[in-house]
């Protein structure tokens, strides 16, 4: 298996059905109070493209995707609409969206993450697959150029090209996309008519590699 650095259709995976998903076990007690255990630290997103497909052409453009991909087989990259940039409102980041962390004078690589909540729980998503393009970055709420640092799309990382001052306040904002997999081998289509094809199910998963 491998990871393919190439984006499922966007056209289509805007008009996908999914979103993140927990693993939460649930015990009832005699009491009636509940003792609730989380498996997951991360949650993991699953979608379903069918809900994406409409016509004919934009099957077609799947069907070359999935049999390139060998079904479940290798991974590769996917847009969520919904969630797919730091900014709060899902327009263009900018470099103070994120906490990134905080120079010391010595480190020079950080993880690019996104933090979901902030008052009672708040969840830090490592960011393993941004758009190097689209990353900004701060120090002490200024922007600086591109050209002072470089993004592995591949990891997440970031790295400096001089080390961070001691104490100086670093974020970050950018877009990403999420690695993911086809969750079956299968793809079951009913054609419907010349131009427009019906797809029950194709269900994606999120992959951790």
């Amino acid at each position: 298996m491998a990871f393919h650095q190439v984006r499922f259709p966007i056209d289509v995976s805007l008009g996908t059905r999914g979103g993140p998903q927990r693993m939460t076990d649930i015990v009832t007690l005699a009491s009636g109070a509940e003792e609730r255990n989380s498996r997951w630290a991360d949650s993991r997103r699953k979608f379903d493209a069918g809900y994406g497909i409409k016509s004919l052409q934009q099957m077609r453009t799947v069907l070359a995707f999935f049999e390139e991909r060998r079904g479940r087989f290798h991974s590769f990259l996917w847009r969520d609409a919904l969630d797919h940039t730091t900014s709060a409102t899902g327009g263009t980041p900018t470099a103070t969206d994120e906490a990134l962390g905080t120079g010391d004078g010595t480190t020079t690589q950080f993880q690019l993450t996104r933090t979901y909540g902030g008052v009672h729980d708040p969840w830090v998503r490592a960011i393993t697959k941004p758009v190097a393009a689209t990353v900004r970055v701060g120090m002490d709420g200024i922007e600086i150029p591109a050209t002072d640092f470089s993004v592995d799309e591949l990891t997440g990382f970031l790295s400096f090209n001089t080390a961070p001052g001691s104490g100086v306040v670093l974020t970050a904002g950018f877009e990403f996309d999420i690695p993911v997999r086809f969750d079956t081998d299968w793809l079951n289509v009913e054609l419907s008519s010349f131009d427009a094809a019906s797809v029950p199910s194709i269900p994606v998963i999120e992959v951790r590699e």
